[in-house]
């Protein structure tokens, strides 16, 4: 029996509203879940040349269709078209695919080989960022586009009798490819050398430590009222919801945490910050409930913590400037010996911790729009961050007086920068160090 539109519009209207609350519970977790998910698409070799191999295929059936739409005529309007015979145009197409995949194995070699230079010499930490490379990606990905888009377009060359079909303008494309893959090839020559150069390693983790700061320091997230601080209430009653998987904490979706503590009237602890290692046993949140909170409400909550294999810089500002302190380290090492490149991590070091120190430290408290107390969460602390930065290049440093001078004058601008701030441990390691260039002159 048909069904009547007054009859049908009750189920469809239900239908949308479903679909509307679906999305809008989906987007409670949207944000930092898409800047999670593209941060991994981002640090993997396979997405950028998977896309560009995708364009290759859609490249490849629309100029074979168009090759076929125009007339034998056409082709003498367009000077960089050659006309090729079937057996011609095939040898052309051959050969720029072979040169393809072989420059794509002998890229990747290279590629490998940096990784395994940049491992050994700067730290495996820093392995993600030269993997995130949009140039070693592009470049990659260029060669293995321009094979897969020569193949495709190899199998419609038709030389048989009565059937004979060459998409001249398909073979020009595929020619002009094979030279933007040779300048491609050039630019990763010089983009290989030029990215293992301590200097722009450094320049490229100071950025991003930077966008760090930015990103955290102040972080707003609801309304703050440094009135309350110490008010603080019994988290000790209340529900503690634990991870269910092992990992790093990378980050914390904090729009969806504020807005799922609103809508069900929560105060909600955040227990493990960006950076902590938690255990499926750990606690993650600890939340006071006016009532009994249901699974799947917990299951949400613990989706605003994004738990992974390995720490990220994203919201884990001492995993930021650490990988800086661990290329200062590894320079000091008496293995290596090298105190110059020390000098410049001190230097990074100086530039992010006094952008750290000029930045105002958000409340620990924050409050919905009508004034509630809605989520607890410690800030990061600027001086544990500067002093543990500083402190573990100066267990490294010995008696080398240049690196003790670079330390004592980045601790003099830190400590300038930080006035108004907690800086007794600062004062305290800049005394320690300048007693031991005294001692040691």
């Amino acid at each position: 029996m048909p069904i009547s539109a007054e009859a049908a519009a009750p189920t469809c209207g239900g239908a949308i509203a479903g679909l509307a609350r679906y999305l809008r519970m989906r987007a409670l977790f949207s944000i930092t879940r898409l800047v999670s998910i593209w941060e991994l698409l981002r640090g993997s070799f396979w997405f950028l040349p998977s896309m560009m191999a995708a364009g290759a295929v859609l490249l490849s059936f629309a100029a074979v269709q168009l090759d076929a739409a125009m007339e034998a005529d056409a082709y003498g309007r367009f000077e960089f078209i050659y006309l090729f015979g079937p057996e011609g145009a095939r040898a052309i197409l051959s050969a720029v695919a072979t040169s393809m995949i072989t420059v794509a194995g002998l890229t990747f070699s290279i590629t490998m080989l940096t990784l395994q230079l940049a491992s050994s010499q700067f730290g495996p930490r820093l392995l993600r960022n030269f993997m995130r490379d949009r140039g070693n990606q592009l470049v990659l990905g260029t060669f293995i586009s321009t094979f897969v888009y020569c193949l495709l377009v190899l199998r419609t060359v038709k030389g048989v009798e009565g059937s004979s079909f060459v998409p001249h303008l398909a073979v020009a494309i595929g020619v002009m490819l094979a030279v933007a893959g040779l300048a491609v090839l050039i630019y990763f020559i010089h983009h290989t050398a030029t990215s293992i150069r301590i200097e722009t390693l450094l320049a490229s983790l100071a950025a991003e430590t930077g966008a760090t700061i930015d990103r955290l320091f102040p972080e707003r997230l609801g309304n703050e009222d440094p009135e309350d601080a110490g008010q603080a209430p019994d988290f000790d009653r209340g529900r503690v919801i634990c991870a269910n998987a092992s990992g790093y904490v990378q980050s914390v979706d904090n729009t969806a945490l504020l807005r799922l503590s609103t809508e069900e009237d929560l105060i909600v602890d955040v227990v493990a910050r960006p950076g902590s290692f938690v255990t499926e046993r750990d606690p993650l949140l600890r939340v006071l409930a006016p009532r009994a909170l249901p699974e799947n409400k917990a299951d949400a909550l613990r989706s605003t913590l994004i738990v992974g294999i390995e720490r990220t810089p994203y919201q884990d500002l001492d995993f930021s400037i650490r990988r800086i302190v661990e290329i200062a380290q590894r320079a000091l090492s008496p293995g290596t010996n090298d105190p110059t490149t020390a000098l410049y991590c001190i230097d990074r070091l100086r530039e992010a911790t006094v952008r750290l120190a000029e930045r105002r430290t958000p409340s620990s408290f924050r409050h919905d729009d009508r004034g509630r107390l809605r989520i607890v969460a410690e800030p990061v602390s600027f001086e544990a961050v500067a002093v543990g930065a500083f402190g573990a290049v100066a267990l490294y440093a010995g008696i080398d007086s240049d690196v003790l001078k670079a330390l004592v004058s980045a601790l003099d601008a830190v400590i300038a920068a930080a006035e108004g701030k907690d800086r007794a441990q600062l004062v305290a390691l800049r005394r320690a160090l300048h007693e031991r260039l005294s001692r040691d002159k």
